[in-house]
């Protein structure tokens, strides 16, 4: 395979996907639809997501970009595939290094270091492979002696910078961003 090939390999194909959230009026009404799978509706369709196909190839990158609420969270979620699509279909070839929201993954009581190796395994690293990363994840984290204490002694800044870190270093074929580098400082956007 040359090189030029290599960039024309897709390695995300959302196929006119769609996510539709159920809206029940009351709480019996979720019930209600349970038991009565085929009958009346007891809820409201909320699509938020509706036809959406698009590609993205090797060392292209894609930014979305809208109004709150207009579903742009939901789609990362769904190319991660921690939601699952109500329609259509999303092919993603490569391991998907995500940060999503600020710390999730993250347990405060853990330090810098155990959570780097909680997050290394949540990603599917090998201890030794967090090992052989710590150095750099910590470096490029730049929490210096923070490292050894409890992420709730953590600013945001700080969390988002460790969880960046550790999604930098996993070698990732695909890296997903939802706004999380907002609270990041200047100089560590620009890293």
């Amino acid at each position: 395979m040359t090189n030029d090939t290599h960039k024309e390999e897709k390695v995300i194909e959302v196929i006119n996907i769609g996510k539709c959230y159920k809206k029940y009026h009351r709480k019996r009404d979720y019930a209600k639809q349970i038991i009565n799978r085929k009958g009346t509706r007891y809820f409201q369709e909320n699509w938020v997501l509706k036809d959406i196909s698009f590609s993205l190839r090797k060392e292209e990158a894609i930014g979305i970009i809208g109004r709150n609420g207009c579903g742009k969270s939901t789609l990362l979620q769904l190319i991660c595939g921690t939601l699952k699509p109500s329609k259509g279909e999303i092919i993603t070839k490569g391991r998907i290094g995500a940060l999503l929201e600020l710390g999730s993954g993250f347990s405060p009581e853990f330090t810098g270091i155990e959570n780097i190796y909680l997050n290394g395994i949540l990603l599917g690293l090998t201890r030794k492979e967090i090992d052989e990363r710590m150095d750099n994840i910590l470096s490029f984290a730049d929490i210096g002696s923070k490292a050894e204490e409890t992420l709730n002694t953590y600013s945001s800044g700080m969390i988002v910078r460790l969880a960046f870190s550790i999604i930098a270093n996993i070698d990732a074929d695909m890296l997903i961003i939802d706004e999380a580098l907002a609270v990041g400082d200047a100089y560590f956007t620009q890293k």
